[in-house]
């Protein structure tokens, strides 16, 4: 087990790495991230033609959110969640 602070530095190294790291469409974050970023960081991952299904972060179960012709798009994997 890692002594507490350890694990502050480690998170503090990880927001500065994810500050540095230029969002892209398609690319696949991680949970903690998904948790970090804003709706509208969010939103720069989704591909500009299902981006208004985007219902928001609240409303997006397990990292993942429904189009309107039910197929589900998955922040953690970058793409469709069937694919």
């Amino acid at each position: 087990m890692t002594p507490p602070r350890t694990t502050v530095l480690y998170h503090q190294h990880r927001t500065i790495d994810m500050e540095k790291r230029k969002l892209r469409v398609g690319q696949p974050i991680t949970p903690e991230e998904f948790d970090e970023l804003s709706d509208a960081q969010l939103e720069r991952l989704v591909p500009r033609a299902y981006r208004e299904y985007f219902p928001g972060k609240d409303d997006c179960a397990d990292g993942h959110f429904y189009l309107h012709d039910g197929t589900a798009w998955c922040f953690y994997k970058g793409s469709f969640l069937d694919d």
